[in-house]
């Protein structure tokens, strides 16, 4: 199977609908066979998140330290199981979220039901979780006369945490030190909106619409802190292929990197090309089209292709260095110490010794000869949960995120402008700083998507999706986009390659909550449902 251009994703693609047909199409006829939905049939044709009611109870000391907490989580998977009981084990086995809490009692079902079906999505059974933990921090801090991030903090995980589900956490997990920072970052200016010139509607609640001049005006501030995993859990045999082919083109040491990925958009080509440079000490490299001629690489998806197929072109990499440092040894070795008993390095096309001596140039050593490695990667291996005490050791890292979100709120109209959404994120090890912001970034607005605008409204009579196009379902734009600031932390984790974690998702599920409690705070409303609607806002509900 060959890679043809691909679109962004957020997993949707991991469930299949007209994939079945366009393959017995093409078996049939013995031709190509291509199958478009338009936006509508899209709509009722892919999978869409999982609606959730979640209930929690948590209970804490007067000095504020959580004593236990129990909750019911439940999921509507729709007419299919698809993606639904891994869905629920995320829910969960992370819905204490990154906090130290000793008595638990967790309980989370998906149901069957005549509304669309739903699988997997962006944040996949956390997102919900985390709305729903963080709403509870905000209430018990509040309770206890405590500032809401001081209440975090006082009950934050860290290395050596033992999960609810009996698992230690064996990473850094610096949740206090993620809010710290995102608290310490400059607040925006008040009232962008005033010029000498008059309001600029651009910056007030209602936007281009014009609808306020900044009368009635709030605003709040709000924050949240979330936990995901990365990877494929629950003892799935997480794996990635990759092949490496170096050799003289033209005059100079090329590198090739074969994988399966799919490239969607998350940047995973760029990373691989960077990987293969670090490792090969080459300049040129060309990465082949992705297809299963490879091997397989998973589905683009729990912010694992950079981990698991970036694992792979690692080791792959480092296999043809081994050899390519072989063949140095067996054309100059005869007259060169330095190959038999150095250390020996690639770097800038040459081969040098760890002392930086330069013993021969790669072209010297490649001409007339090739290198290739196909090589398998897995990363550590995990356990289902035990189905009775819900306890193994189920993931295989986790990753963290956290949120400032500062809104302005018009109160009689019950319109929302979220001007800054900070974020403080540890990322294990930034390959690509640039992309990592990119990830940080889009997946916080995602995350505020689901908080002001984001919702499929089905029919309860005919379970049939009634806004079924952009018009009608809202998704941010630009000009709903706020000032993200990124902090970006880099505490290494052991386990992984080159010490990174998975990016992508986590960002998307402390967003949500932090706008959230930004409006409750600008409102003084409860507001426990997404996405907050104008009515919610004015009493008119």
């Amino acid at each position: 199977m060959t890679l043809a251009g691909v679109g962004g994703a957020f997993g949707g693609r991991e469930d299949l609908s007209m994939q079945i047909h366009a393959c017995l199409l093409a078996l049939r006829t013995g031709k190509p066979v291509k199958i478009v939905y338009n936006r509508f049939e899209s709509f009722f044709g892919h999978v869409h998140r999982h609606p959730a009611k979640l209930f929690y109870e948590h209970g804490a000391t007067k000095d504020g330290k959580l004593t236990h907490m129990k909750c019911r989580i439940v999921l509507d998977g729709g007419a299919y199981a698809s993606a639904s009981p891994a869905v629920v084990g995320n829910a969960s086995s992370l819905s204490v979220g990154p906090y130290v809490i000793d008595d638990v009692d967790i309980e989370a079902i998906a149901l069957y039901t005549n509304n669309p079906p739903c699988g997997a999505m962006r944040g996949f059974g956390a997102v919900q979780a985390c709305f729903a933990y963080e709403a509870q921090m905000d209430k018990l801090a509040k309770k206890l006369g405590m500032d809401p991030v001081e209440f975090r903090q006082k009950n934050a995980m860290e290395q050596g945490t033992i999960m609810p589900t009996g698992q230690p956490v064996d990473s850094p997990a610096p949740v206090a030190e993620l809010l710290r920072r995102v608290k310490a970052m400059p607040m925006p200016p008040e009232r962008q909106w005033e010029s000498s010139e008059g309001a600029d509607v651009r910056q007030l609640p209602g936007g281009l619409s014009n609808t306020t001049h900044g009368e009635g005006v709030v605003r709040g501030v709000g924050y949240a802190v979330g936990i995901k995993n990365v990877g494929f859990s629950e003892g799935f045999d997480d794996y990635s292929t990759a092949k490496v082919r170096m050799e003289v083109i033209n005059g100079e040491p090329v590198a090739t990197v074969h994988t399966a990925m799919a490239e969607v958009g998350q940047g995973g080509v760029t990373v691989h090309a960077q990987i293969a440079r670090t490792e090969l000490g080459v300049t040129q490299v060309t990465i082949h089209p992705a297809d299963t001629q490879v091997g397989s690489a998973g589905s683009t998806s729990a912010s694992r292709q950079t981990y698991v197929t970036g694992g792979a072109v690692k080791n792959a990499c480092e296999l043809v260095r081994e050899q390519v440092l072989e063949i140095g040894r067996r054309k100059f070795g005869s007259y060169h110490p330095a190959w038999a008993t150095a250390e020996l390095l690639l770097e800038g096309g040459k081969v040098v010794t760890d002392g930086g001596e330069v013993l021969a140039d790669l072209v010297d050593v490649l001409e007339g000869e090739s290198v290739e490695v196909e090589e398998e990667w897995r990363h550590r291996p995990t356990e289902p949960f035990d189905l009775r005490t819900g306890q193994g050791n189920g993931h295989v890292q986790y990753s963290f995120a956290a949120h400032r979100a500062v809104v302005e709120v018009d109160t009689e109209l019950g319109l929302v402008k979220v001007i800054e959404l900070a974020c403080a994120q540890d990322v294990g090890k930034a390959l690509n700083p640039l992309s990592v912001i990119g990830q940080i970034q889009g997946g916080t607005i995602q995350g505020m998507g689901i908080a002001v605008m984001e919702e499929i409204v089905v029919d309860p009579k005919t379970a049939k999706v009634r806004n079924p196009s952009f018009t009608d379902y809202l998704l941010p734009t630009i000009l709903d986009t706020p000032t993200i600031p990124v902090d970006v932390l880099e505490l290494a984790d052991e386990h992984a390659p080159y010490g990174l974690r998975g990016i992508g998702e986590a960002p998307t599920l402390s967003s949500t909550p932090a706008v959230l409690a930004a409006i409750r705070n600008a409102t003084g409303l409860e507001l426990d449902r997404t996405p907050v609607r104008p009515e919610h806002l004015t009493g008119t509900a």
